[in-house]
């Protein structure tokens, strides 16, 4: 159970995120309380208030990013893209929970006989959705959204995304103490400070030492972090000049072996596969490669649902590789099928929360299956809509981005651009096997999305040329322009 730690640094948090705004330029507050709270707050922990989402690190964070934004800083957050497919794709993502709750009201009783009272039943249910459950449901799906708005207008622009590769790179920096210390003593950093173990403490072990967890929901959350800053410090490395192209190539180098450390294979894998990516393609490359990533995220799942993928012949080359890795992805596939037959049941708007898409004992009520990825999940709760506005959000993104570029051909890109979206775009493969996304997965969607409205549509954003100074500009007339300095 968390502690009195936990609870106040989830009460804490929206008030160090006003300062944040109060003291800062607007983009650095805006990473600070996003990435900020997806390392520092505690996992699991959540307010759980009638009527409304649970209130944890993730939506914490989210709310008082919006907060900040339109209530210190009095910016405005447009809520729609400039596309007409994405603002499709926007509000079937929100409006998909509508059905979902109206076709699940019915509830999931469970009736079993305990061992010690062998003629004494008892009843465990899970509870259909009601309509006042829809409020909740939509709002969640809002707050999910919060940081792809925010990051669309906001951290949109080639200094913007440089920011956000720094942010990467210190944080990433930072977070290498707290995980050397779980990678030499065992992962105890959140039971020392909030109380209590937040996994599996038998999945952090690995190849004879431990993995890192410290803050974050799983060992793998951490790795793919790492994986992020290692490639931002690439990147930076790459249009940086002396001397801090050789702070960024040593911070790349050590960040390097701090994923290998991390001792998980995904992770690793997009290091180097991506790392000469960074270091020598062009961007237009970079662009196009994840683009390509993100299409394979994409549709590997109605593969999968359709049976076309040989998971025989992928088993048996991972087991060449290790049989310990073919066994836990053997164990993925085996749970997948079963999940996929229980999403088969409601394969339009899926079966809604409470863990109704599991697969669980008929009698006990006891869970029978574990989702990994993040699809199987998506498209268990949400079914193929929901999962397809989803991603084609999240892949819309990189597709608008790979158009603006094309339609501009002579033009020369943000060099930190590709970089982002390479980041997401193993985000979107690795949400094939982990349930790894985040706000900050959100934040890097919403930053491309912007940048690629920016090229495609001049004067969208314009003008906000204050908000790098230190100063942050009022919406108003051209001929009424006002600047307003950040309150100390």
């Amino acid at each position: 159970m968390p502690n009195a730690i936990a609870t106040m640094m989830l009460l804490v948090w929206p008030v160090a995120a006003l300062v944040f705004f109060q003291r800062l330029p607007l983009h650095r507050a805006i990473l600070l309380c996003l990435i900020g709270g997806y390392l520092l707050l505690p996992p699991v922990a959540a307010f759980d208030l009638p009527l409304v989402p649970d209130l944890d690190k993730f939506s914490i964070s989210s709310l008082m990013a919006l907060a900040g934004c339109v209530f210190v800083a009095k910016q405005p957050v447009p809520m729609m893209p400039r596309s007409w497919v994405l603002r499709v794709l926007t509000a079937v993502f929100v409006l998909s929970a509508v059905p979902t709750v109206l076709t699940n009201s019915d509830r999931i009783v469970f009736e079993a006989v305990p061992h010690s009272a062998p003629i004494v039943f008892f009843h465990s249910e899970l509870p259909g959705l009601r309509l006042r459950d829809l409020a909740s449901v939509i709002s969640s799906q809002i707050i999910v959204l919060i940081p792809f708005f925010i990051a669309r207008r906001y951290l949109s622009t080639p200094e913007a995304h440089r920011e956000i590769l720094l942010a990467f790179v210190i944080a990433g920096l930072i977070y290498t103490v707290p995980s050397l210390i779980e990678i030499r003593f065992s992962p105890q950093m959140n039971v020392w400070i909030y109380g209590f173990f937040q996994h599996d403490f038998a999945q952090m072990v690995r190849q004879g030492g431990y993995r890192p967890i410290v803050f974050l929901p799983h060992a793998l959350w951490l790795a793919l972090f790492m994986f992020s800053a290692m490639v931002a410090a690439v990147a930076l490395a790459r249009t940086a000049t002396n001397p801090n192209k050789v702070r960024f190539t040593f911070a790349a180098v050590y960040l390097f072996g701090m994923l290998i450390l991390c001792k998980s294979m995904a992770s690793l894998a997009y290091g180097l596969a991506f790392t000469p990516v960074i270091a020598l393609a062009s961007h237009r490359f970079q662009v196009r490669l994840a683009l390509i990533i993100a299409l394979i995220g994409c549709i590997y799942p109605m593969l999968r649902n359709a049976h076309v993928i040989p998971l025989d012949t992928i088993l048996a080359q991972v087991e060449a590789i290790s049989p310990e890795r073919a066994q836990s992805l053997g164990y993925r596939f085996d749970n997948e099928e079963i999940l996929l037959e229980r999403a088969a049941e409601k394969p339009m708007f899926g079966w809604g929360g409470w863990g109704r898409n599991l697969i669980r004992d008929g009698e006990t009520g006891r869970i029978l299956s574990i989702p990994d990825g993040h699809w199987i999940i998506a498209f268990g709760s949400f079914g193929w809509v929901g999962y397809l506005a989803e991603m084609g959000l999240l892949t819309g993104a990189l597709a608008l981005l790979y158009l603006a570029l094309r339609k501009m051909p002579e033009r020369e890109i943000s060099p930190t651009v590709s970089c982002i979206a390479l980041i997401l775009g193993a985000t979107l493969m690795d949400m094939l096997l982990n349930d790894t996304l985040v706000p900050v997965t959100w934040m890097c969607a919403g930053a491309l999305l912007g940048y690629a409205e920016r090229q495609l549509y001049p004067g969208l954003f314009a003008p906000r040329k204050a908000l790098f100074d230190g100063r942050q500009e009022i919406d108003t007339p051209p001929r009424q322009k006002r600047l307003r300095p950040v309150m100390d």
